[in-house]
């Protein structure tokens, strides 16, 4: 294992982590979770694309096979993003991030029901975990705030997550090249955001302040996107697919920080246990891949 791969995961972490920062300044505006979507996976397939033009065109050639593994990782991003957006709205940074680094489980789930992995204590104890520490962070018990809505969409965050997760794993053990992959990702999900955002409404709305949505826009695309799916993919080729969530946990701890440093968000008692009941399965399933 490289120490480079591990850095990689480390600064997507961080970068994923200022998505909260870019969903707050834009949310105002009117900006759907899907509109959202659409400005980042349409910013990310250009710079990408213009990038591989100039660099390495042999990376646009792609085998039938190739292509439908990234409508599915595409899709994945896309389910990734959108319910991620949306649960911020629905409850807030911290909370919806939390619940999207829930995809660890959902990984080892699948492993166990399609991949032949055994289930153990280890693993029983870390879902356990991650059961009470959503409970904690959402506000089931400990008499917080609950969002039924923000819940439901963080998990679905998660879920979605986690399918990225896996089929990026196939891909890399497919020998697919890191820039091939996430330059038709970023595609997919630009076509499939493009058909269901209203893009009339969007460009109406970023012509209410054009120079300072548009600075927004290319951030949330280039920070938010391009930068840190290159670098996980990147390094996905070299760590196993726990491992790499397990270092991703960088994202929930930054994306928390910048919410209650730069936005002002309240963490109660038990949402603070819940968070380290979460991160804490997140470790042990990573174990589990060493």
């Amino acid at each position: 294992m490289k120490k480079s791969a591990l850095l990689y995961i480390v600064l997507a972490g961080v970068l994923w982590g200022t998505s909260g920062i870019f969903v707050n300044l834009m949310s105002p505006y009117g900006f759907t979770p899907v509109q959202m979507t659409c400005m980042r996976s349409v910013v990310s397939a250009l710079c990408m694309g213009i990038y591989l033009l100039v660099r390495d065109k042999s990376c646009f050639k792609v085998t039938l096979p190739q292509l439908m593994m990234f409508v599915l990782s595409g899709a994945a991003v896309f389910g990734t993003a959108t319910f991620y957006y949306a649960a911020i709205g629905a409850s807030s940074v911290s909370t919806a991030v939390v619940l999207m680094y829930t995809a660890p489980v959902f990984v080892m789930a699948y492993s166990v029901a399609f991949l032949g992995e055994k289930f153990n204590l280890r693993k029983a104890a870390a879902v356990v975990l991650v059961t009470v520490g959503c409970a904690l962070v959402s506000g089931l018990v400990a008499g917080a705030r609950f969002s039924i809505l923000g819940t439901v969409l963080g998990l679905c965050s998660g879920l979605s997550y986690s399918a990225y997760n896996v089929v990026t794993k196939i891909q890399m053990l497919r020998g697919c090249r890191p820039l091939s992959a996430t330059f038709y990702s970023f595609s997919v999900m630009a076509v499939i955001s493009l058909c269901v955002c209203d893009p009339v409404d969007l460009v109406q709305k970023t012509a209410r302040n054009p120079a300072y949505l548009i600075m927004l826009i290319i951030g949330i695309g280039v920070f938010t996107c391009v930068l840190p799916y290159l670098l996980y993919t990147l390094g996905m080729r070299e760590i196993p697919a726990g491992t790499a969530s397990a270092l991703g946990i960088v994202e929930p701890m930054s994306a928390t920080l910048f919410s209650v440093v730069i936005f002002s968000e309240k963490l109660t008692g038990a949402g603070i246990v819940g968070i380290v009941l979460i991160l804490t399965a997140v470790f042990m399933l990573s174990k589990t891949e060493e």
